[in-house]
């Protein structure tokens, strides 16, 4: 990953997260912070912890591999690579799955960021683990593929 010192720090803190540690999300994020996925808009830092608490509190393991990025201003980019094991997805076995992060840093507050929004295939993530569903997605989108 490219040095950015506000970025990098960043993606370092965010791989220290987990049920016992959401504190950090008021050192990384504004007060007003909008955080989006595919399955979730989260408005305010607030409501962020208790989306994560909720999320961790189900998830044996949750690390991310960060790739490349890019920062022009308050603009960022990162590539990742999630490795995710949650006891009801792929057998609670590690599932991986590669994203990317749009970053947005707050002028008001330096080193933080106050918006994020991630983007990943949903259907790698959740849809394609699951026991019964899982084997339809896998066989459409080779379908789709073809």
């Amino acid at each position: 990953m490219h040095r950015d010192d506000p970025l990098a720090a960043f993606c370092a803190a965010f791989n220290k997260l987990d049920k016992n540690c959401t504190e950090l999300l008021y050192e990384l994020y504004t007060r007003d912070v909008t955080f989006i996925d595919p399955f979730h808009r989260i408005e305010g830092v607030e409501a962020l912890e208790a989306h994560f608490l909720k999320l961790y509190d189900n998830v044996t393991e949750c690390r991310f591999v960060f790739h490349d990025s890019v920062r022009v201003e308050q603009q960022a980019y990162v590539t990742w690579t999630m490795q995710l094991r949650h006891p009801r997805l792929a057998g609670g076995h590690s599932v991986a799955v590669e994203g990317c992060s749009q970053l947005t840093f707050s002028t008001r507050h330096p080193g933080r960021v106050s918006r994020h929004r991630d983007y990943f295939d949903a259907g790698a993530m959740l849809y394609e683990q699951l026991p019964v569903l899982g084997g339809m997605v896998r066989w459409l989108k080779r379908r789709m593929a073809n």
